[in-house]
């Protein structure tokens, strides 16, 4: 899906907010300017020190604290989902009620992203407990492709982040159109499965492990991976531009999103290969 935390119209719009010479953030603080006297603190080549204004080291260590959050309450969900020796599973309805408090967070947090940090936690809490319980269904029916969708999650997101950070990868005005665009699509095709399945209708062809339905899962996971490309480009030029601090969790969890979009489908794309 596409990220709504992390995009350009938002990133412009905040700039608008918050670039002014001594933008108070929503927390009180307020940004001295360079020139102000006073002890600076720099932590190196990653984003220099700014009281009340968003770094690339603080985005990081919210991701941190969002991501082991999301990991307690997956180890729950996974507890409380059982499998029976016939193959059946009870799947928790509370899972269900993770994915729509989850979801209902990431919306609050577009319009409220002051929120961040009690809307942030709420997230991760809420899809931690999803996430868990569907790793639970899938590892049962193929054991070992949790283990391995983990790895590979891990893996993309550090090829990713090389890439991006060495500058192989450019995040252009073209590249975000192509990416934005070609997951909009992807997610409106979920969207309509979606739809049509409530009216008993089937056309999740693209579930099925023939060899396009293979290919089309190769390529969400591809787009994932360069939606993970989006959100460093957003965090690094958040973090130029001066935004207030609390949008530090705004990008935590965004780049949760994705993180957890990206898990899910090579999770999809794992059990296509096993099923072949």
């Amino acid at each position: 899906m596409p990220n709504p935390l992390l995009n350009e119209k938002k990133l412009e719009a905040d700039r608008a907010g918050w670039a002014a010479p001594t933008p108070p953030s929503p927390g009180g603080e307020v940004w001295a300017p360079p020139s102000a006297p006073g002890p600076r603190v720099d932590d190196g080549p990653i984003s220099p020190w700014r009281p009340g204004m968003m770094t690339v080291k603080g985005t990081i260590t919210a991701t941190a604290v969002l991501f082991v959050l999301l990991l307690v309450t997956a180890g729950l969900g996974w507890s409380a989902t059982e499998a029976t020796p016939q193959g059946d599973f009870k799947f928790p309805s509370l899972a269900l009620v993770g994915v729509i408090v989850g979801f209902a967070a990431v919306i609050a947090l577009y319009f409220k992203p002051t929120w961040a940090k009690i809307l942030g936690p709420i997230y991760a809490l809420a899809e931690g407990f999803f996430l868990g319980s569907i790793s639970k269904i899938f590892n049962e029916q193929w054991d070992g492709i949790v283990v391995q969708a983990v790895a590979a999650t891990l893996a993309v997101f550090l090829v990713m982040l090389v890439l991006y950070r060495t500058r192989i990868i450019k995040v252009t005005d073209r590249f975000r159109r192509v990416v934005i665009t070609a997951t909009l699509g992807v997610m409106l095709l979920y969207l309509a499965t979606f739809v049509f399945s409530l009216f008993g209708a089937d056309i999740s062809f693209f579930n099925e492990p023939s060899l396009f339905g293979i290919l089309f899962s190769v390529f969400v996971c591809g787009l994932a991976a360069f939606n993970l490309a989006l959100d460093f480009d957003f965090i690094e030029r958040g973090a130029r531009m001066g935004l207030a601090k609390d949008y530090e969790w705004v990008a935590a969890v965004g780049l949760l999103v994705t993180l957890v979009w990206l898990y899910l489908e090579i999770l999809r794309l794992l059990a296509l290969l096993r099923q072949n």
